[in-house]
């Protein structure tokens, strides 16, 4: 029954986002237990904090799923945004590496660089995103720096890995900077 359920929840994913969920159904079909814990993993990690730092997050996703994979994971990573209301044409300017010019955006795209790599300059942007947003802003966008990756890394490992990709950001498609 719940091989059931899980892989329901999955092929509904995958139609929601047009994304292939195959890793997740052989998760599911191999080993329920660890399917359970894959799908529980966006609930444990998913904290967005403050509706208004929304960009920050946004931006540390992104950065962190580049940091991890180029393909469908940051592929899904700017659908989701989009869907929810985010800006693709941000998102697109930090995927081309012209993040100073990507506002909030921008900004969270660079503090889960420099979190991920421990360049200092994550001290500053922490600084900037608690002073205009608040603490639960920064808690957000450290969790999306240190999570954005997972997936990436989790499919890679399970086989599933895919070669990087156009990544379409609205009406337009571009190549992306590895952020690595």
């Amino acid at each position: 029954m719940i091989r059931w359920f899980l892989n329901r929840q999955a092929r509904a994913f995958g139609r929601r986002y047009d994304y292939d969920t195959a890793y997740m159904h052989d998760v599911i079909n191999a080993a329920p237990k660890a399917g359970m814990r894959m799908a529980a993993f966006p609930y444990a990690t998913g904290f967005r904090g403050p509706p208004e730092a929304g960009e920050v997050v946004a931006g540390a996703m992104l950065a962190s799923t580049l940091d991890g994979d180029c393909g469908p994971c940051a592929q899904l990573v700017v659908d989701m945004v989009t869907q929810a209301g985010g800006d693709p044409g941000k998102l697109r300017l930090c995927a081309e590496g012209m993040d100073a010019e990507a506002g909030d955006v921008g900004m969270g795209f660079r503090f889960a660089k420099a979190a991920i790599s421990g360049d200092p300059l994550a001290d500053d942007l922490r600084a900037e995103i608690e002073a205009r947003f608040g603490k639960e802003a920064v808690i957000a966008a450290a969790f999306a720096a240190a999570t954005g990756r997972w997936y990436p890394v989790f499919k890679r490992g399970l086989g599933h890995g895919a070669a990087c990709t156009r990544l379409r950001f609205g009406d337009r498609s571009v190549n992306v900077l590895t952020v690595s």
